[in-house]
């Protein structure tokens, strides 16, 4: 029993590609149909530019079936090989390039042949070369709805062992869930006097059905703070650290539908009847009479009878294949990446000995002032871009910096070398950052420590001069 599997696409690229896959898998290319929408006259040109409305685009698309001009984009690839590959313009859809069966059932014209476009009107246009195909006229409804949207129409004949395969080659291509998009072309009261989508129509409904990727919700809390000289009460200063929250939906993907048809084929057995015959046979003789001649001769009568065998046909339905259509559920891992934010406070020590002094001598002035982690910008982004973190920003890489140069403003680690404060601030990192790697991340945290000790030595080094010199 042979079975037709239909399915509706977006694009023709994902189109052209179910064809090859169907072609390379076995199934005969004479035994695949496709209906595309060409409103832009982008498959069929005769060297003139189609026009921007429906009208013009359909009479674009007629001028080119005429010359038997077909795009080399689609010529070139998987369906310059399906039967009877041309152009033709269906009421109410427009211009459409048509293959295979479809193709001749809505009169378009084979390419090459150069008679001029056919007009699928005959039949009921598409929905009716659909019906004829064995799709329900409910399914041929919304696919036709579909195509006038500017989508792709894909249709198989297949046999009961293939159809299943046909489904999945066309599942994985991108197939659109015609349940799911159902509800919105029965919104549309179609008929051959309805007016063909126009390109900038097509290509608003396609946006449309792009599904926006997931993203990390992200809270931007913009905080100023003001430097004031206090004299009494507490100046708070928030820490705000973004979360990133991943959760999944449920998300209705595409799908085809299988169509049973039942067909005949001739079917020729032979068998032996018995059959019986009378023959009368008359035969001349002359001989004496007999007593049992005499006994016959009187009047009387026998009957001859015969029997033949007549064949009796009966038909008996048998189930000799069954064909079993099921989903399987898998489980995969995504890992999504994306950037949270952090507030830090940075606190500085005001010495008045120290930061940002002046002491008036009687050979000069001399100042000191505490390097700031500004003040090394220019030093963190050198020593970052000979990382080669290709897959990070400075930007990004600040925070591991700054947590660096905290570290050698840190009262517990006074007067420690890296060796001594390395695995107290690891296990500090990692408490914080417990998705991050530390040995991807320390080199930058110790640069930042030397760094800030460097400075504040220096720091220290110009109050010491000055007070030797008073």
């Amino acid at each position: 029993m042979a079975k037709t599997v239909v399915g509706l696409f977006d694009t023709i690229d994902e189109a052209q590609q179910v064809v090859q896959d169907l072609a390379d898998n076995g199934f005969e290319r004479s035994d695949i149909s496709l209906v595309a929408s060409d409103a832009k006259g982008k498959y069929a040109s005769s060297g003139k530019s189609a026009g921007t409305n429906a009208d013009e685009a359909g009479h674009g698309a007629a001028e080119a079936a005429g010359t038997g001009a077909v795009g080399g984009t689609v010529v070139g690839g998987a369906l310059g090989l399906l039967a009877g590959l041309g152009a033709i313009v269906i009421p109410g859809i427009g211009p459409v390039i048509a293959a295979g069966t479809l193709a001749t059932a809505l009169g378009s014209t084979a390419l090459g042949a150069g008679i001029g476009a056919g007009v699928g009107a005959a039949a009921g246009g598409l929905i009716g070369a659909l019906t004829n195909a064995g799709v329900p006229e409910e399914d041929a409804t919304l696919y036709n709805e579909g195509v006038r949207r500017g989508g792709t129409l894909v249709m198989v004949r297949a046999q009961d062992d293939m159809a299943q395969e046909a489904s999945d080659i066309m599942t994985r291509n991108g197939a659109v869930n015609i349940d799911e998009r159902g509800a919105d072309y029965r919104q549309t009261k179609f008929d051959s006097t309805s007016q063909p989508y126009s390109t900038e129509q097509m290509d608003t409904y396609r946006q449309q059905q792009v599904r926006p990727a997931a993203t990390a919700t992200n809270t931007n809390v913009n905080t100023n703070v003001n430097r004031t000289n206090m004299t009494e009460g507490d100046a708070v200063l928030p820490v705000v650290e973004e979360e990133l929250q991943v959760g999944k939906r449920q998300v209705q993907g595409g799908g085809v539908r299988v169509y049973t048809h039942v067909t005949e084929k001739p079917i020729q057995e032979q068998v032996t009847l018995h059959e019986e015959t009378v023959n009368v046979e008359r035969r001349p003789v002359n001989r004496a009479v007999t007593d049992a001649d005499m006994a016959a001769f009187k009047e009387g009568a026998i009957e001859v009878t015969t029997t033949s065998e007549e064949a009796v046909v009966s038909k008996q339905a048998r189930v000799v294949e069954e064909v079993v259509v099921d989903k399987q559920a898998t489980e995969r891992t995504q890992t999504v990446q994306d950037t949270v934010r952090r507030t830090d406070v940075e606190v500085e020590k005001i010495n008045p000995g120290m930061t940002a002094s002046t002491t008036t001598t009687t050979t000069g002035t001399t100042t000191g002032q505490t390097m700031g982690f500004t003040d090394y910008d220019s030093d963190f982004r050198t020593h970052f871009q000979g990382l080669g973190q290709s897959g990070y920003t400075y930007e990004q890489y600040t925070p591991i910096y700054r947590y660096g140069y905290d570290l050698s403003n840190d009262p517990r680690y006074t007067g420690k070398d890296w060796s001594a404060v390395e695995s107290s601030a690891r296990q500090d990192f990692e408490t914080r950052n417990p998705n991050s790697k530390w040995e991807q991340f320390k080199d930058s945290v110790r640069y930042a420590f030397d760094h800030g000790r460097k400075g504040m030595g220096n720091a220290a080094n110009s109050v010491d001069n000055a007070r030797r010199s008073m």
